[in-house]
């Protein structure tokens, strides 16, 4: 099910849910505008294998910390929200990218759930399907944090190598256990 604003509110009053900080117009009928940080990440092509990213090696990114970047038409990047979150157990969230910013062909993903008893900064994958540049500015609401309450509380919520990230966080995918 997903929670309403009133829900929302009452879970953020409880401190059940915690969103740092939390915009005064942020939190919508079902969902919770978070807004775009100032550290980014894009994959160092220098650095890499051969050019080649594979699965089981570490990847290799430049790191940019700024108030505003330009992201090249058909470019990817990665990004971080403004604000810190903690999923209660018995919640998990998507994010989902705001339509506005869909309709000027940016796309944004956070590869899934948000799983119950995560803690930490958002890393959102950002791409610019557009034939023009986008300027991303840090503080601009981006994307919508849509959160579910789910059958029973997990029996072991999340605690992965993604918890507690503050800043944009690059594939950890070279750690998967095979």
């Amino acid at each position: 099910m997903i929670l309403s604003d009133k829900k929302i509110r009452e879970l953020l009053n409880n401190q059940q849910l915690i969103i740092q900080p939390l915009d005064k117009n942020a939190i919508q009928p079902a969902s919770i505008d978070c807004r775009l940080g100032s550290h980014f990440l894009s994959i160092d092509e220098n650095l890499n294998d051969n050019g080649i990213l594979s699965f089981d090696k570490k990847i290799q990114y430049k790191e940019i910390n700024a108030n505003s970047i330009i992201l090249p038409p058909k470019s990817f990047i990665l990004a971080t929200t403004k604000e810190t979150i903690k999923i209660p157990n018995g919640y998990s969230a998507f994010v989902e990218g705001r339509s506005s910013i869909g309709r000027m062909g940016l796309f944004i993903q956070n590869a899934g759930w948000v799983d119950s008893g995560f803690e930490g900064n958002i890393t959102l994958e950002l791409y610019n399907a557009n034939s023009l540049p986008i300027k991303l500015e840090a503080g601009r609401r981006i994307c919508q944090l849509v959160i579910c309450e789910m059958d029973q509380p997990s029996e072991f919520p999340y605690n992965g190598k993604y918890q507690g990230q503050s800043l944009s966080v690059g594939s950890k995918v070279y750690l998967d256990i095979l």
